[in-house]
């Protein structure tokens, strides 16, 4: 079930994060002794619950992106693996809470913590998280660090809100939905890439450059997940097509398919989403209309046009191999879809 999404002409079709991966590789050894070190608890319930997702195979992107644009500067000093760790850590309390607004049972092909433990373990595991993250963030003793991460949580706060003044209204508009990701995911992206400068000490023109590759990154990797909901293979991206759907979540390829709809077609939309109408059957219907509509491709190429922005923003930056591996990370964000 579902439609895979072939790109005309892709060039992106061997992108990797591998590039990233191995230059980050000792830093990130590191991030991962501080998140085992610090997930740690003398309440037992904590550890379990934190590592059942920690440990749960996601890419560690955002920290990634921490050690990286740190390190591009020549940042030699163990600040950025504190604030690795405390990207990481807002990012698993953000899933943690996420999965008990969505009610989710599966993330990444795991049952989701709630199930295991309940909703309220879920919830103060990630309180117990982020109060870690602020914690090292102020034993890096950067005003600059922790104004950029504590704004950030503030803003994914507010997304998590307006997604839900949002939820299945068939109604929201895409400037409504794209400041809900801009919020939710995009603005950690944004704080990942922006403190890494921050502690190497780089001018306010540098920060602001990473700043708006880390936002821009982030809205296209959203939306490509997106895609991927409608036209991805479970194996790949830890849910089953469809999840979306059934959950009723209001995302862009479902906006753009309603809003082009016929009356009769837009009522479906109405039934599947705000009614919970959601079986297999309704989802058959519901892929079809968006391939009728061309949403999924249009979705991509909004994607690759946040992505070209991304890209922009590095230009200006010293040709380095952190640079191109970072530009690497734009092109296999998009080509997920493939």
């Amino acid at each position: 079930m579902g439609v895979v999404i072939p790109l005309e002409d892709n060039k992106n079709k061997q992108a990797s994060i591998k590039p990233l991966v191995d230059l980050t590789k000792s830093g990130m050894e590191r991030v991962n002794q501080l998140i085992l070190s610090k997930a740690g608890s003398d309440v037992q319930m904590i550890p379990e619950v934190a590592n059942h997702l920690i440990s749960s195979g996601g890419k560690r992107l955002r920290p990634m992106l921490t050690l990286a644009t740190a390190a591009m500067f020549g940042y030699e000093g163990d600040h950025h693996i504190k604030l690795a760790t405390s990207v990481e850590f807002m990012h698993t309390a953000t899933l943690l809470h996420d999965d008990v607004v969505d009610e989710s049972d599966l993330r990444r092909g795991k049952s989701t913590a709630r199930t295991i433990w309940g909703n309220q373990a879920s919830v103060l595991v990630g309180d117990f998280l982020l109060g870690q993250a602020f914690r090292m963030m102020v034993e890096v003793g950067s005003l600059d660090a922790l104004d950029v991460l504590s704004t950030a949580a503030c803003v994914i706060a507010e997304g998590e809100v307006l997604q839900l003044s949002v939820a299945k209204n068939m109604e929201t508009t895409e400037d409504d939905y794209l400041a809900v990701i801009r919020a939710k995911t995009a603005a950690l992206f944004a704080a990942a890439a922006e403190v890494g400068p921050i502690v190497a000490k780089t001018d306010k023109a540098t920060r602001s450059a990473l700043k708006s590759y880390g936002m821009n990154l982030g809205l296209a990797f959203q939306l490509v997940d997106d895609v991927l909901d409608y036209g991805g293979k479970s194996a790949e991206t830890g849910k089953n097509v469809g999840d979306d759907f059934r959950e009723g979540k209001i995302t862009l390829p479902v906006i753009l398919s309603y809003r082009r709809g016929t009356a009769e077609e837009r009522e479906f939309w109405k039934q599947s989403i705000e009614g919970g109408q959601s079986d297999d059957e309704r989802l058959e219907r519901a892929l079809s209309l968006i391939a009728k509509y061309g949403a999924l491709n249009d979705t991509i190429q909004r994607a690759q046009h946040y992505g070209t922005i991304a890209r922009d923003a590095l230009a200006p930056l010293p040709d380095t191999a952190w640079k191109h591996a970072l530009n690497d990370v734009i092109d296999f964000c998009i080509s997920r879809v493939n």
